[in-house]
């Protein structure tokens, strides 16, 4: 698959057969995700693949009607920016870890899997970040959901191309 067919092809998922992902294709995604662009280097993304104590734990902290959304996928990634004091560094390592995550969900499409990007209020919580070991010094940015498909999903409606470009002279 080629670039420009994973960016207009890869859908959120919210089904998906029960197989976890095997470690070895995750360890391919997560090694992808190190070349997103960011400035002076800084590497600021961390990730963390949940098992099943990490997941338990999680799901204790959000509590049982938001614990089911966990349950979703058989494979959960938590992605976070390890902040900086610059507030400018921190912003453009919170873009960076943005696109890390999104290598992520672009790669794994290109290998079959499906993909979902979530931001669970439990992870905006210190008991919620505990469960996961996210440090005080790192931002939660993501939890990634990912699997097979358990079905196809139809492109969804875009603004029109003249609705979010400009061309300033």
């Amino acid at each position: 698959m080629d670039v420009e067919e994973a960016i207009r092809s890869r859908r959120t998922h919210k089904a998906f057969a029960p197989e976890r992902v095997p470690r070895e294709l995750l360890d391919e995604l997560l090694e992808l995700a190190r070349w997103a662009p960011n400035h002076h280097l800084t590497n600021p993304w961390r990730f963390r693949v949940l098992g099943p104590d990490a997941l338990a734990a999680l799901k204790h902290a959000a509590g049982p009607e938001a614990a089911a959304k966990l349950d979703r996928a058989p494979t959960l990634i938590a992605a976070s920016q390890v902040r900086a004091e610059d507030p400018e560094q921190d912003e453009e390592d919170l873009c960076a870890t943005a696109c890390a995550t999104y290598a992520v969900l672009l790669a794994a499409h290109g290998r079959g899997l499906a993909g979902y990007w979530r931001t669970p209020d439990v992870l905006r919580t210190p008991v919620g970040r505990a469960a996961l070991g996210i440090p005080d010094d790192e931002r939660f940015v993501a939890l990634i959901h990912l699997g097979r498909p358990r079905q196809e999903k139809e492109p969804p409606e875009r603004a029109p191309q003249s609705a979010v470009v400009s061309y300033l002279s």
